[in-house]
């Protein structure tokens, strides 16, 4: 069974952070809208739904991704980049202890989730500036002992490594060469995301299916062609906080 963590929006998600795109005003019932539109797509793929109530004073706490990173054996609880994020994660703390074993980033180390690509055995990690050095680091020590191996990726031009990267399916990846280099991910196939269509890189994978931004129409049809199960939702809204469709949701399954 899948489980998907999510939180209800913010009243205050027009203040939330932005490093790479300019504030645009944010239709906060609209948004509210294509959240639930979201939230169905995942329940139509299989995933339980366990949501979070909104957080008047944390704007980005939408984006539970980044103050987590589930794996099959353990938890790890992030210390995320933004000052303004880290009260998010005692909420979040609270419902995966239900499942899983946790462990935590530590000052001074930071790191979003969204900056963590998994894929196998192999956690490839954004050097970002949401996730330092520190950060990464300890994320190495922590799952030493549990067979992964933690790749620390160089991005530019983006706020995170899904913001560049995604996984597809076990062999294949969805890239903006722009933001981070192929070179990193030899061995893997990879689709590039349409040239007009430069933020199309995140997509959520559960299974064999994809969830995607309907905003992007020439890469899902890439992806169409290549013979994937795409999913398009509409997030315009939270993509004008910077979100996507990754950042929306922990998705994992429950271990027995």
């Amino acid at each position: 069974m899948w489980i998907a963590v999510t939180r209800e929006i913010s009243p205050a998600l027009g203040s939330c952070e932005l490093s790479y795109i300019p504030r645009d005003a944010i239709d906060l019932v609209r948004a509210r809208e294509q959240h639930r539109d979201y939230q169905q797509a995942l329940k139509a793929l299989g995933c339980q739904l366990l949501t979070l109530p909104a957080e008047p004073d944390l704007p980005d706490s939408v984006f539970v991704e980044d103050v987590a990173i589930v794996l099959d054996e353990i938890a790890i609880l992030t210390r995320p980049g933004a000052l303004s994020r880290r009260a998010e994660v005692a909420s979040v703390a609270n419902v995966l202890r239900r499942y899983r074993t946790l462990l935590s980033i530590q000052a001074p180390g930071t790191l979003d989730g969204g900056d963590v690509l998994r894929v196998g055995r192999t956690l490839y990690v954004g050097e970002s500036a949401r996730s330092n050095a520190v950060g990464i680091g300890q994320l190495r020590e922590l799952l030493a002992g549990h067979g992964y191996a933690v790749r620390g990726v160089p991005t530019r031009g983006c706020l995170h490594l899904k913001s560049a990267v995604t996984q597809l399916d076990d062999d294949t990846l969805l890239l903006q060469p722009e933001w981070v280099g192929r070179e990193q991910f030899a061995g893997f196939r990879i689709i590039g995301v349409d040239p007009a269509e430069p933020h199309a890189a995140n997509v959520l994978r559960i299974g064999d299916a994809l969830v995607m931004p309907a905003s992007f129409p020439h890469t899902r049809q890439r992806l169409l062609d290549a013979g994937f199960n795409v999913t398009a939702v509409d997030v315009s809204e939270l993509q004008k906080a910077e979100g996507a469709v990754t950042c929306c949701s922990l998705v994992f399954r429950v271990v027995e």
